[in-house]
C-alpha cells in the first residue's frame, strides 16, 4: 500500500478540489486567495486535464484587447444553445448571463492578476464579433494559462496536490457533503474530509460507458479525449441531477495523423486556424461556411459518405495561405512539427482545389459574395491563386470533443437536487456540469466556463468554510 499524506488529519479547515483542469485550478486559486488550504486530487499522472490542450483561446467581452464594441455575446450563446433553451429556460438564462457578464472580469483576472498574455483576439465560428483571446507567444492558450496557474499554486504552502488517484465516492453526513474517498493504482484507499468542489471534466472519452448510454449513435467516432470514465455518477449518487446528457459536441476538425490514420485518439485542429481565414475542402471543393457553429459545420461533413467505418472518418482538408500561417504561426508550426500540417502547393491538391481557392480569394477580397454566407476572412492574403501558390494543408475529420451535459448547477456553482435544492458542501465547475452551453458550445467558451464558475465555486466554498469555523 502506498504511503500517503494523511489528508484527513489536515483538511478540517480546508477544501477538496477534484480535477486539475482549468476549473479546478481556478477554484484552488480563489480558495488560496481567501487563505483556505486546498487539497487537489487528480486521477491522471500529471495535472492540467483537457484544458492544457486547449488551443483556440478564451472568450471575453468587452476587454482591453478588443477593439470592437460587443454587446452580443449573450445572444450568440443563446442562439448557439439552440432548442435546449426551451427547457429550464430561466435557469439556463441565469447561467449564460453569468458566463458572459463575468467574461471581461475573467480575462482581467488572468491578465492582470496572474500575468497571462491574452493580447491577441480572433473570431471563431458562431461569434458575431472577435472575442476569443490568446497570447502572441509560442505556447497555446490552454498550456499558457494552466502552467501559469500551476506555478502560482505550487508556490503556496496552502496548496497540496495529489496525482494518480481516483475519487470513487463522495461522502455525506445528514445530506451534507463531508469529503471524498479515493484510491491508488496499487489498491490503496484514503479518505479526505471537507467541502468539495468537483471539476473532473466531461465524458467524451467514455466510449463504453456514458457515451454508449446517452449517445449510442456516436459509436465509432474518434475522440480528442483520453479514454476514461465520466464521473457524473459520483454526484448523482449524493442527489445531484443531470441535464443535457445527450448533447455531445462533435468538433468538425480533428487531425488525421498520416503516420497513424486510424488511431481513434485525435489531436484537435484548433478552430482558430479557420477563424484566421482557413478554409475546408472536400474533394477539392468548399462546402460550408467554415465559421458557422461547430454543430452546423460537422453536420455538413457527416451528411457525406465516410471513408472509414472504424473509426468513423471523413476526408476533409483544411487549407491555409501564408497570411493565415503568419497570423497563427505558433499553432501551425507546432502542427507541422507533429506532422499534421504540411507546406505544399495548390498544384499538389485535388484537381478542383485551384478553382475553389480562386473563388474564395475573390470572396475574401470583397469582389463577390460568398455562396456559403461567410462574412469574416481575417488574415487570408492570397489574392491571385495559381497552381504554384504556397498553401498549408492538413487532413481532418469530425471528432468527439466536448460534452455539454452534466450535473445541474445554479449561478453560484452549487450542485442541485431535484427541485433546485442545493446540496450543502458541494460545488461543481467546468465540463462536469450541464446547462451552460445547451446543444452547441461556442469555441472559446469552455476555458471561459472554467474560469467563471471555478472562481465562483472557490469563493462560495471559502465563504462556507469561514462561516463554519467556530467563533
Amino acid at each position: 500500500m502506498t504511503s500517503v499524506v494523511p489528508f484527513h488529519n489536515v483538511a478540517k479547515s480546508g477544501a477538496i478540489v477534484v480535477g486539475s483542469g482549468l476549473a479546478g485550478l481556478t477554484a484552488a486559486c480563489q480558495l488560496i486567495s481567501h487563505d483556505i488550504p486546498v487539497h487537489l486530487l487528480e486521477r491522471s499522472a500529471k495535472p492540467g486535464g483537457n484544458s492544457i490542450k486547449a488551443s483556440s483561446g478564451i472568450n471575453g467581452a468587452p476587454t482591453k484587447y478588443q477593439p470592437v464594441s460587443d454587446d452580443s455575446f449573450y445572444s450568440d450563446t443563446v442562439a448557439s444553445a439552440g432548442k435546449a433553451m426551451s427547457s429550464m429556460t430561466t435557469q439556463r438564462e441565469k447561467l449564460i448571463s453569468t458566463l458572459t457578464n463575468k467574461s471581461s472580469a475573467s480575462i482581467s483576472w488572468l491578465v492582470d492578476t496572474k500575468g497571462v498574455d491574452l493580447s491577441k483576439v480572433a473570431q471563431l465560428g458562431g461569434h458575431t464579433h472577435p472575442r476569443t483571446h490568446r497570447g502572441v507567444g509560442q505556447n497555446p492558450p490552454g498550456f499558457a494559462i494552466i502552467s501559469t496557474l500551476l506555478k502560482s499554486l505550487k508556490e503556496s504552502p496552502l496548496f497540496h496536490l495529489r496525482t494518480a488517484c481516483t475519487v470513487t465516492k463522495v461522502l455525506q453526513t445528514g445530506g451534507r457533503v463531508t469529503g471524498v474517498e479515493f484510491t491508488y493504482p496499487d489498491g490503496g484507499k484514503e479518505e479526505i474530509h471537507g467541502p468539495v468542489i468537483f471539476a473532473a471534466g466531461g465524458f467524451a472519452g467514455d466510449a463504453e460507458g456514458m457515451l454508449a448510454t446517452y449517445r449510442p449513435d456516436l459509436a465509432g467516432y474518434p475522440s480528442t479525449n483520453d479514454p476514461r470514465p465520466g464521473m457524473q455518477t459520483l454526484l448523482t449518487a449524493v442527489g445531484g441531477q443531470l441535464i443535457d446528457m445527450d448533447m455531445v459536441q462533435v468538433h468538425p476538425t480533428g487531425f488525421i495523423d498520416p503516420e497513424k490514420p486510424l488511431l481513434p485518439l485525435k489531436f484537435l485542429a484548433a478552430e482558430v486556424i479557420r477563424g484566421e481565414g482557413g478554409i475546408l475542402l472536400m474533394n477539392g471543393k468548399r462546402f460550408v461556411n467554415e465559421l458557422d457553429t461547430r454543430e452546423k459545420v460537422t453536420n455538413a461533413i457527416v451528411t457525406m459518405p465516410s471513408n472509414s467505418t472504424y473509426p468513423r472518418q471523413w476526408s476533409v482538408q483544411v487549407v491555409l495561405d501564408e497570411g493565415v500561417y503568419n497570423a497563427a504561426k505558433s499553432h501551425i508550426d507546432f502542427y507541422i512539427w507533429k506532422g499534421l500540417i504540411r507546406k505544399s502547393k495548390i498544384a499538389d491538391l485535388d484537381t478542383n482545389a485551384l478553382g475553389s481557392i480562386q473563388q474564395y480569394a475573390a470572396v475574401a477580397a470583397g469582389e463577390v459574395p460568398d455562396p456559403f454566407g461567410r462574412a469574416f476572412f481575417a488574415n487570408w492574403k492570397l489574392t491571385d491563386p495559381t497552381p504554384q501558390s504556397v498553401v498549408y494543408v492538413g487532413n481532418v475529420t469530425p471528432v468527439l470533443h466536448f460534452t455539454m451535459g452534466g450535473v445541474v448547477i445554479n449561478e453560484k456553482s452549487e450542485v442541485l437536487r431535484e427541485g433546485e435544492e442545493k446540496i450543502e458542501g458541494l460545488w461543481a465547475a467546468g465540463e462536469i456540469t450541464g446547462g451552460v452551453h445547451g446543444g452547441n458550445r461556442l469555441g472559446g467558451s469552455s476555458l471561459l466556463e472554467c474560469v467563471v464558475f471555478g472562481r465562483i465555486a472557490g469563493d462560495q466554498c471559502a465563504e462556507y468554510i469561514q462561516k463554519s469555523k467556530p467563533q
